[in-house]
């Protein structure tokens, strides 16, 4: 569907944000009552792990940054990277030292990067990312917690988090104060919330919902029910604690 029939299917299910679209959609979600929840940026492939990106993706995240000022999404989307032969321990510097000459503008501008954490197992298109270097939480949190700054935080991926290591609720709970955005999508698959996949999705929206959580849970799964609408129906229900 387009952009415009999801909004209005959003809108009719009490949803809030319609995430990820391009600014150009923006006007068009705040006629609908709509906001974008985190905006996108340079993308996964091409990351700050490597500096011959260092150019691309200040110049995608700062212009992501201004646009979701402007129009107040709260959030902007951040990817370490694949490693592609770097160093690990050299790729995880770059990232720190990368992510350094952005963060001064999400400060200043009020918006909040979210590095997104990626399992690296599936080899599927867009269910897995192999080679991907920020592929468990406390990767995330050793960039986060060096880098140290309140606009800088983590978008914990329940699908992603349970492939790579589970333990969503000991994670969540202890680790909650550097989470500023979630996603949803059912293990394995990344299908509907529903009873084939093995994620308990109640427990882990009422841990959330303790922490004191107020942002917004993204449902990014890929629908295969007939209806897909009626997919999205019953992920908001599932999670609706």
């Amino acid at each position: 569907m387009s952009v415009e029939q999801l909004a209005i299917e959003a809108k009719k299910l009490g949803l809030q944000s319609v995430e990820l679209v391009s600014p150009e959609h923006w006007p068009m979600l705040r006629r609908h009552g709509l906001t974008c929840a985190i905006a996108s940026s340079h993308g996964f492939a091409k990351g700050w792990n490597h500096r011959e990106n260092w150019d691309f993706c200040r110049d995608s995240i700062e212009r992501a940054i201004d646009a979701s000022a402007d129009f107040g999404c709260p959030n902007v989307i951040t990817f370490s990277g694949m490693l592609d032969g770097i160093d690990p321990d050299e790729g995880v510097r770059n990232t720190i030292e990368g992510l350094k000459t952005v963060v001064a503008t999400a400060e200043t501008r009020g918006g909040t990067l979210c590095l997104e954490v990626l399992n690296s197992r599936v080899h599927e298109n867009m269910k897995g990312h192999p080679g991907y270097q920020c592929d468990t939480l406390e990767w995330a949190l050793h960039v986060c917690e060096t880098i140290g700054s309140p606009r800088l935080k983590i978008l914990y991926d329940i699908y992603h988090q349970q492939i790579m290591q589970g333990d969503q609720i000991t994670r969540i709970r202890a680790h909650h104060q550097w989470i500023g955005h979630y996603h949803t999508a059912g293990v394995p698959g990344r299908r509907e919330l529903d009873e084939a996949q093995e994620i308990h999705y109640p427990a882990i929206m009422r841990e959330i919902a303790e922490t004191g959580y107020d942002g917004f849970v993204g449902h990014e799964f890929i629908p295969t029910w007939d209806d897909p609408v009626a997919a999205v129906r019953h992920a908001v229900q599932t999670c609706d604690v």
